[in-house]
């Protein structure tokens, strides 16, 4: 609610203007309906309006309004008419000039706001000590209405600045995670080529025994043929999924087997030589998945021991459960660490990786800090595969 009022009052450049120009009417009126002025009520009221007129659009034409205010000034300096409250208006005009305007222009603003005041010192006061006084007092105003423009102005620009780097940082952020996705996509990209190649390749040797048990031995050939069905629509699936993913152009990696669920004891152990307390538990009858989804499974395991390993601290215990549920697997690894609190410089790109890992197959992810401490990563993944006969 604040900061649209805020918003509606920056539009609002005239009404804002006008409404700090106000307690310059309210400090002249008195003397005005006083009659002490010396200058007549009409006189007065003329030449306050001339001074303060020009406020409301101090903002909108700054340098203009400062040269009316300051001609209007100088005049009644030379005819002698003596100062009014209204004369005020000189230093909102230098203020807005040093604050809005360049810093050449503001230091023009301030040295003629200056010889205004040697002017003033000149023309009213009477006796020496009367006009060092004057002087000095008007030296003094004009230096800080100056001073305190410049501070303004220096700190609207080390606003706009900080506005602009967060803004580039944002934007660069921003980039580096479609950086990271895309190249997450080439990378799954590239290990679903290999789970199709080795699909393919089942499909040609039991395709090719087939063939040669056709005449000889019908069980066997048609024991081929089913198997060949099966691995296709495994292979029809992963290939749908691998034309969604966008594929960079860079060097083919190594053609060593991709590692599934069969290979995380391996992992485990790898990690609890690391030095770290892995308890790893498998609750259910584990079900027949694909090679793409058990290397998912693996690289979400992976990625969460890695995060332990790197925030949780040297005394972190992780445990890592898989449940398998009739229709999908639930992979939880929960530690005690402090990887919630770690300092982290917001450049790791694991869990967007992981996420993505888990879409491409219709599957969940949930990570964050646990109760009570530590961090959980918490996954869903299908494991039924759904293709058309």
């Amino acid at each position: 609610m604040v900061a649209r009022a805020w918003e509606w009052l920056r539009r609002r450049k005239l009404l804002v203007d006008g409404f700090f120009a106000l307690p310059v009417v309210l400090f002249a009126l008195p003397s005005m309906l006083s009659g002490t002025s010396g200058l007549g009520s009409v006189r007065y009221a003329l030449l306050s309006a001339a001074l303060i007129g020009p406020l409301v659009l101090r903002r909108t034409f700054p340098r203009a309004v400062f040269v009316a205010v300051v001609v209007v000034s100088g005049v009644q300096c030379l005819v002698g008419a003596i100062p009014v409250p209204a004369n005020l208006a000189v230093l909102m005009g230098l203020y807005t000039v040093t604050a809005n305007c360049t810093f050449r222009w503001g230091v023009a603003a301030v040295l003629v706001a200056e010889t205004g005041s040697v002017m003033a010192t000149i023309r009213y006061p009477e006796g020496a000590q009367d006009r060092r006084f004057a002087f000095t007092m008007l030296t003094v105003m004009v230096a800080g209405v100056y001073i305190l423009g410049l501070h303004m102005r220096t700190r609207r620009a080390y606003l706009r600045s900080v506005e602009e780097r967060a803004a580039r940082l944002e934007l660069e952020r921003d980039n580096e995670v479609r950086m990271a996705m895309a190249a997450e996509r080439a990378r799954i990209a590239r290990e679903l080529h290999d789970v199709v190649a080795h699909n393919v390749s089942v499909i040609v040797v039991q395709a090719d025994g087939a063939a040669y048990a056709i005449d000889t031995d019908v069980r066997r050939a048609r024991q081929a043929l089913d198997t060949i069905s099966s691995t296709g629509r495994t292979a029809l699936a992963e290939m749908r999924r691998l034309l969604g993913v966008l594929r960079e152009t860079d060097d083919a990696g190594a053609f060593a087997p991709q590692p599934g669920v069969a290979q995380l004891d391996d992992l485990v152990e790898q990690v609890r030589a690391s030095g770290l307390t892995v308890a790893y538990e498998v609750e259910g009858t584990p079900a027949t998945m694909s090679e793409g989804r058990q290397l998912t499974v693996y690289r979400i395991v992976q990625e969460a021991l890695t995060n332990t390993l790197k925030h949780g601290g040297p005394r972190a215990d992780v445990s890592v459960r898989l449940r398998y549920a009739e229709d999908a697997l639930e992979i939880r690894v929960e530690d005690d660490g402090r990887g919630a609190s770690a300092s982290d410089d917001g450049r790791g790109h694991g869990l967007a990786g992981m996420r993505e890992r888990v879409a491409v197959y219709g599957g969940s992810v949930r990570t964050g800090p646990r109760a009570g401490g530590g961090f959980e990563v918490v996954a869903s993944i299908p494991v039924r595969e759904e293709v058309p006969a």
